[in-house]
């Protein structure tokens, strides 16, 4: 299994509606609100086999209300 996150940036006013479909999707395993320059952030899980880009571009930038995204790809260091 890979890990990685996605910072999610949100149409005006449509942060939670956002949050509601990636929690209803069930692709997500934890959904953050957070501060800053992007409104949510996700973390994912997939197999050794999914390519994490198609699945960013499929599954995550798909939903209805995301203008933008960035991953965030986690390497284990320790």
């Amino acid at each position: 299994m890979r890990t990685f996150f996605v910072e999610i940036k949100c149409q005006l006013g449509r942060t939670y509606e956002v949050a509601s479909a990636l929690a209803e999707a069930e692709i997500a395993s934890e959904i953050y609100s957070i501060a800053g320059d992007f409104d949510v952030l996700a973390k994912f899980y997939v197999n050794d086999d999914v390519d994490i880009g198609h699945f960013v571009g499929e599954k995550v930038q798909s939903v209805p209300g995301i203008a933008n995204t960035r991953t965030v790809l986690t390497y284990r260091a320790f």
